[in-house]
């Protein structure tokens, strides 16, 4: 069963649309299903927060009548507030320097 065609869009169950979702993390539906999925938890955990007056959680950053933490999470994501964020392994050259025990003077331990 398909939608019916409004304009040039497909009228479907699914809003925001997925295509447009994918194109925001860089068409990886890994990355999309981990960074939405990472959202709602934090949303949930705003809402559960809430009464304790702690204010450590970010709130959803879109006004939304879904109530679902992972519908509120991708409708971030769709319009923008929340990014993927590609953070690289390998430490600069500079800093694997320093971490680097002075030659002749033994490893400090930490215990």
């Amino acid at each position: 069963m398909q939608g019916t065609e409004i304009g040039d869009e497909t009228n479907s169950m699914i809003n925001p649309p997925v295509e447009h979702l994918l194109e925001q993390a860089d068409d990886s539906k890994f990355r999309l299903v981990s960074l939405s999925a990472k959202r709602a938890r934090q949303i949930n955990s705003y809402y559960g927060q809430l009464g304790e007056g702690l204010g450590r959680m970010i709130p959803p950053q879109v006004s939304s009548t879904a109530r679902k933490p992972l519908s509120i999470a991708l409708q971030e994501i769709d319009q923008g507030k929340i990014v993927a964020v590609t953070v690289s392994e390998e430490a600069p050259a500079e800093e694997s320097e320093e971490l680097e025990p002075p030659a002749g003077e033994p490893p400090e331990l930490v215990g």
